[in-house]
């Protein structure tokens, strides 16, 4: 086969040119540290990096939002911290304002204080996080959720939950709304409250009976005594002929549902009930200490959610109005029995934060759970990604020594084969 001479200077160009091409990608492959710079140098490998490039940042957005997740219910788990040690200290003073030693000055003294108290518990409820947002008003997070009313105060928030996604099928709620937090706590003991007098009038008690929080002993029959209108229930006393004895009524009607009345001794447990025809069982009973007197009366009442701004506010009212003499307020045993009742709306709503605090907690744990998960997915990913992308510096240098002899070689073989000339013989 004749090679004309352009032919091989045009092959020697193109064998130097490319080498030098390969010598020019071998160094920014170095220089960048990456074996695939352009789709074209692996195009099955780049398209797996950028599928695993892509679930990278998604579990970095991930782990971001577990970091902000772990920011806001720290804030929260802080507040409820706070909110404990306040009623903590609250029912303190309910337990010593309870000593009837103490002077109805002594008692105002301590409803000075609750006041103050009452405002630190207002300004828990109107926290804000650090974005200026307020934890517990549910969704609306501009609006400041309480407000002072004579009852206590007003819930104007929703029972929304602001949900950030930590993972691809989790989300977790970051806050916990004011009316779950501060008003939804059942009162009494839960099921049923007690209390001294009656809805249906009565006087005030001048016994020395003090009645207790109560037991459930069956909750489906109290349950069915509600469907049946039988929850509200007064215990009436009387003293016939040195014996005290007692009768229980349907309050909301007014009617006796005793068939008899029942002798009374000091620690008594009455169990609720009706014995007139049909007799049914409430399931329910309260034990009474002390002697009541001709006359008096305690009230049993199915529970209801009762905020815990109420509460105190009944609480430093009650401690206003002190123990009065007769018909003029309340007597020591209304004043015990009401400070106790309050008291126990104080241990249900301490219980109600423990609640959301154990929930707080275990959101907490999830996420770090999650963070760690998260991680070792990142490393994971970075591990995959730098088996697919990155150089292997070795195989590199020796790539870059054998091209350049090939270049060299293409070089020097050229310039020998173009010096080649017919007329360099004649």
């Amino acid at each position: 086969m004749r090679v004309s001479t352009a032919q091989i200077f045009d092959s020697g160009t193109r064998g130097i040119g490319r080498n030098q091409s390969d010598l020019f990608k071998l160094q920014n492959q170095m220089a960048t540290g990456r074996k695939v710079l352009t789709p074209e140098d692996d195009p099955i490998a780049s398209a797996q990096a950028l599928v695993l490039t892509q679930s990278k940042e998604v579990s970095s957005q991930y782990l971001k939002n577990q970091g902000d997740a772990k920011g806001k219910l720290g804030t929260v788990d802080a507040q409820l911290s706070s909110l404990t040690d306040l009623l903590q200290n609250v029912r303190e003073r309910v337990v010593q304002a309870g000593n009837t030693t103490l002077t109805n000055t002594d008692r105002s003294h301590i409803a000075q204080e609750l006041e103050a108290r009452f405002s630190e518990l207002m300004g828990i409820a109107n926290a804000q996080d650090g974005a200026g947002s307020y934890l517990f008003s549910g969704y609306q997070g501009a609006v400041k959720p309480f407000s002072l009313s004579n009852a206590g105060a007003t819930y104007v928030g929703d029972d929304g939950q602001r949900l950030l996604q930590v993972e691809g099928s989790r989300q977790i709620p970051t806050n916990i709304s004011g009316r779950q937090l501060f008003e939804s706590i059942r009162s009494g003991n839960g099921t049923f409250t007690t209390a001294t007098g009656g809805n249906t009038g009565g006087g005030i008690n001048q016994g020395t009976a003090l009645i207790d929080q109560g037991s459930v002993n069956n909750q489906s029959l109290w349950s069915q005594a509600l469907v049946n209108g039988y929850g509200d229930v007064e215990i009436r006393f009387s003293v016939n002929a040195g014996v005290t004895q007692y009768e229980l009524y349907d309050a909301s009607s007014n009617t006796l549902i005793s068939a008899a009345p029942t002798d009374f001794v000091p620690g008594q447990t009455i169990s609720l009930q009706k014995t007139t025809a049909p007799a049914q069982d409430f399931g329910v009973s309260v034990t009474l200490q002390g002697s009541p007197a001709a006359g008096d009366r305690f009230m049993v009442a199915p529970s209801a959610s009762q905020s815990v701004f109420t509460t105190l506010r009944n609480t430093i009212n009650t401690l206003k109005q002190g123990i009065n003499s007769v018909g003029s307020g309340n007597s020591t045993t209304e004043f015990v029995n009401d400070l106790g009742g309050n008291l126990l709306n104080i241990d249900q709503a301490l219980e109600n934060i423990t609640g959301m605090r154990a929930t707080v907690g275990s959101h907490l744990k999830e996420l770090d759970s999650l963070g760690s998960a998260g991680e070792d997915l990142q490393l994971q990913y970075a591990a995959s990604l730098s088996n697919l992308q990155d150089l292997d510096y070795a195989k590199a240098i020796t790539d870059m020594a054998r091209k350049q002899l090939q270049l060299e070689a293409a070089q020097l073989s050229f310039k020998q084969i173009s010096q080649l000339s017919l007329f360099s013989i004649l």
